[in-house]
Formats: C-alpha cells, structure tokens, sequence
C-alpha cells in the first residue's frame, strides 16, 4: 500500500473545472507557492483579448500556473507538459486521441470538437469541462485547462 502511495503522489492531477492537485482555481499566488513552492520563472501577459495575466513556469515539473490580474491575481488556468500527470485516475499523456474521447464519454461528457492549426497541431476541446488537448504527430504534447469560463476569464498561451 505504502508503494502504491508513493507511486502516485509522484503524479499531478488534473481536476477539471477544480484546479491542478491541491491548488484549486481561485487560489491566490500564495497558496500556489505553498503548493507547489517558487517558481522557475516568472512572466507577465498582456494584451491577450482584454486580458492580462501573470505565469509562473515550473520548467522542471512540466507545468504553467496562469493567475488573472483583472481577478486580482487569481488562479485561473494551467498548461501542463508533464507526462506524470492523472485525469481521474488514469495517465492521460500513454492515451491516444481516441481512448481520450472514451473517457470523457465514461463520465458523461461526449461534445468535443476538434480542430487542426496551421502549425500543425491538432486540437481536441471539451468545452463542458474547458479542457483542450494538443496533439503533434498523434501524441498528446499538452493539455491547457482551466476555471469555468463563467467565472473567470480564460487565458491561455495558444
């Protein structure tokens, strides 16, 4: 059991709508430090549709914080990298496209769309859950994911 434990609390979980482990949307930057400690780096987005916000890169972990300055420095959204991540208990990073849309389905959530960018990526979009998957050559490389969009505003780098 002790194995079981460490195993999985070497994984972030992804909590949709909810937050990114024990961060939950809404959390202030201190509560993301005591969470997840200093970030690597720091930067400062503006001018992304009327929206501004602050990211604090964890480079090493595979993961961006995103906190909403018009929302009083909020957490509002994550974009994660890292392949040690769970989406209700399963790793998300060794499913393909397909095993993906099952899931969703599982629990309930079969709207999605999808879309292919001119850079070539392929984008998979559950908007019940304001989810995005990004794919290169069939291989999930990203998932950005963050707060109901009726609560705050969403604001991610792609």
């Amino acid at each position: 059991m002790n194995n079981l434990f460490i195993l999985l609390s070497n994984y972030l979980e992804i909590k949709p709508l909810l937050g990114l482990s024990d961060l939950l949307f809404g959390s202030s930057m201190t509560d993301a430090e005591k969470v997840f400690g200093k970030a690597d780096e720091s930067e400062f987005l503006e001018d992304i549709e009327e929206f501004q916000s602050t990211v604090w890169h964890y480079w090493d972990r595979g993961f961006s914080l995103f906190f909403d300055e018009n929302q009083k420095q909020l957490f509002c959204c994550v974009e994660i990298d890292n392949r040690d991540v769970l989406l209700w208990g399963h790793e998300i990073f060794e499913m393909n496209e397909k095993q993906i849309v099952e899931l969703f389905k599982s629990k309930g959530i079969s709207v999605f769309e999808t879309e292919v960018h001119e850079w070539g990526e392929k984008r998979l979009s559950f908007d019940e859950t304001n989810i995005d998957f990004y794919f290169e050559k069939n291989k999930l490389s990203s998932i950005n994911y963050g707060k109901s969009e009726m609560d705050l505003p969403l604001i991610l780098p792609n």
